[in-house]
């Protein structure tokens, strides 16, 4: 056997490109083959070795001795036997052959290993969950816990300088095409912890079951680190009102990152996932909203979260020591955190994330200010209301949907108005375009008093405004000019016609004389000496006949109108 065996085309776990890997008795080393930074690893940190199927041929998992694992793929299935020797020999390990259950069964057993969660179907590995790879869970129901992954900020973001890796925590998948972000899993029943991870540090009799989802939960936390101890907390803040993710949760704040606890769900964000920190006082002079954007955004299910929105009021003060001592105060958080606060609860807050993480805190623009003498707009996105703020650099709309547009990403903003005549006349709407056809928002009945101030905001930072307002109410005021032009052309037209209606009357007169001498014979005091005198002619009798018999008719018809309302009583 020679000194070195050396394999090309291998894939140091989920790298983009293939490299040269070489095993010594020392050790083994992994290199790029475009060139790069050359993976090493010690033989006396190599735990354990298996040999099994992977995507790109056969693949080498070492586990390593300080709970890592590390992932070798591309070998060829007859490389199996000099590997073997080489384990044997220089790292005094067996090469164990391990194959995987390929049922496609989604029951099975979940084991906690040393290093990674394996899901066995038959006792065989369907697939190995390794913990450094998993960034938060959460008990999503009474017998379903949720898994979430730990993401890279990018595509290039892999932690081995764009190749791939373990080298970075949580940062394998960086070089894949997909991801898997979530992993959900269904646990009924009752168990034992002794049962779950075989522990046996008590007596069974001391043993009490519980749920077995919540153990499963409790488990994965210890193992895979995912939350710190309480003595490692710098700061806490208890049942703080959160508007996005909607709820109460308790934020704690440590080193690298910060946790909400809730009653359903935890969150565990990394303050380098922090892209932007604003403070908004809210128009009611009672609250201040903190909003923290985050890339990549928060994850519930199947819902994104790219702000977090925590609101405070501002007459709340608090007292709190910083979990810090004198040295890391002096050295690594100088000028950026004390060793004491006590103010109001958003101040500190504000001024902890500040120092954590490192991020510069916006506030609204002092160019803008409401006809209030308030930063923040009421306005709405569709049917969600909310407050829009103007900050130096671009519009925030909180608190859902929160939505950040920077000024320099807008192409134009139009003032428009919609809407009935009554809202028409007292609010305004404003659509912003983005660039590059990036799509466009629309803010919605926002008070008319802003109108003025807002155009001469926009155009202070060299904004693209359109008003159609006005250019509308010329339009209207041109089409009622028009309209009463044509107005006062009908009424001279009408003039013009007197003739016609001159003979119209003339008709009218002819039909009423008719209609007069009825109405004189049937009810003036004449019609009684008119209808019984002498001088009549012939035909006079006549029409007193038809006198009375029309008096007949309305007398029936006096007493059928005298019926009706009887009628009506007696269904009443």
């Amino acid at each position: 056997m020679t000194a070195i065996e050396s394999f090309d085309n291998i894939y140091l776990d989920l790298s983009k490109e293939s490299g040269k890997c070489r095993f010594a008795e020392n050790g083994f080393g992994w290199k790029p083959s475009a060139g790069g930074d050359t993976f090493t690893l010690d033989n006396a940190n190599i735990g354990s070795a298996q040999w099994s199927k992977a995507t790109r041929g056969y693949e080498i998992r070492i586990l390593q001795r300080n709970s890592g694992i590390i992932q070798l793929d591309g070998f060829a299935q007859d490389d199996y036997d000099r590997l073997a020797k080489v384990f044997k020999n220089w790292y005094s390990t067996a090469l164990e052959s391990r194959e995987h259950a390929i049922r496609g069964w989604n029951w099975g057993k979940a084991e906690f290993a040393k290093a990674e969660l394996t899901f066995n179907v038959q006792n065989k590995p369907a697939f190995e969950l390794p913990y450094s790879e998993i960034g938060n869970t959460n008990l999503t129901g009474r017998n379903e816990v949720a898994v979430e992954m730990s993401l890279p900020q990018d595509a290039n973001d892999t932690g081995t300088d764009n190749v791939g890796g373990a080298r970075g925590k949580g940062k394998k998948a960086g070089a894949g095409r997909d991801q898997l972000v979530e992993m959900r899993f269904y646990i009924p029943g009752v168990t034992t912890k002794k049962e779950a991870d075989g522990d046996a540090g008590s007596d069974a009799g001391e043993e009490e079951e519980q749920n077995a989802a919540t153990l499963f939960y409790d488990t994965l936390i210890e193992k895979a680190e995912i939350g710190e101890m309480a003595g490692d907390t710098i700061a806490t803040f208890l049942d703080v009102l959160h508007l996005t993710p909607r709820g109460r949760f308790d934020i704690d704040m440590y080193e690298a990152s910060f946790r909400l606890r809730g009653k359903t769900y935890d969150y565990k964000i990394q303050y380098d996932a922090i892209k932007k920190f604003m403070v908004l006082p809210k128009p009611d002079d009672m609250h201040c909203m903190l909003c923290i954007g985050l890339d990549p955004p928060l994850r519930q299910g199947q819902t994104r979260y790219p702000f977090v929105v925590m609101q405070f009021k501002k007459d709340e003060e608090v007292t709190i020591d910083l979990n810090l001592d004198e040295e890391a105060l002096a050295n690594k958080y100088k000028d950026k955190l004390d060793a004491h606060y006590e103010e109001p609860l958003h101040h500190v807050v504000a001024k902890i994330f500040r120092g954590l993480a490192n991020k510069k805190i916006s506030s609204p623009a002092k160019d803008f200010i409401t006809h209030r003498q308030q930063f923040g707009i009421k306005c709405s996105i569709k049917a969600s209301e909310g407050f829009l703020y103007c900050l130096e650099k671009a519009f925030m709309f909180v608190p859902k949907p929160a939505t950040y547009i920077a000024y320099e990403q807008t192409q134009s903003i139009t003032f428009s108005r919609v809407g009935g005549a009554v809202t028409a006349l007292s609010t305004f709407d404003i659509t912003v375009v983005m660039k590059g056809g990036a799509g466009s928002s629309q803010f919605s009945n926002i008070n008319r008093e802003d109108l003025k101030a807002l155009e001469a905001f926009f155009k202070l930072k060299g904004l693209r405004v359109k008003n159609e307002i006005d250019e509308n109410a010329n339009m209207l005021a041109q089409a009622m000019r028009e309209q009463a032009m044509d107005d006062s052309d009908d009424d001279g037209g009408k003039a013009d016609l007197g003739s016609a209606a001159e003979d119209g009357e003339s008709e009218d007169e002819d039909f009423e004389g008719g209609s007069d001498s009825d109405v004189a014979e049937e009810f003036d005091s004449e019609h009684d000496s008119g209808s019984g005198s002498d001088g009549e002619s012939g035909s006079g009798g006549g029409s007193g006949d038809e006198d009375e018999e029309m008096e007949d008719e309305d007398d029936e018809e006096e007493e059928e109108e005298e019926e009706r309302p009887k009628k009506k009583k007696k269904t009443g």
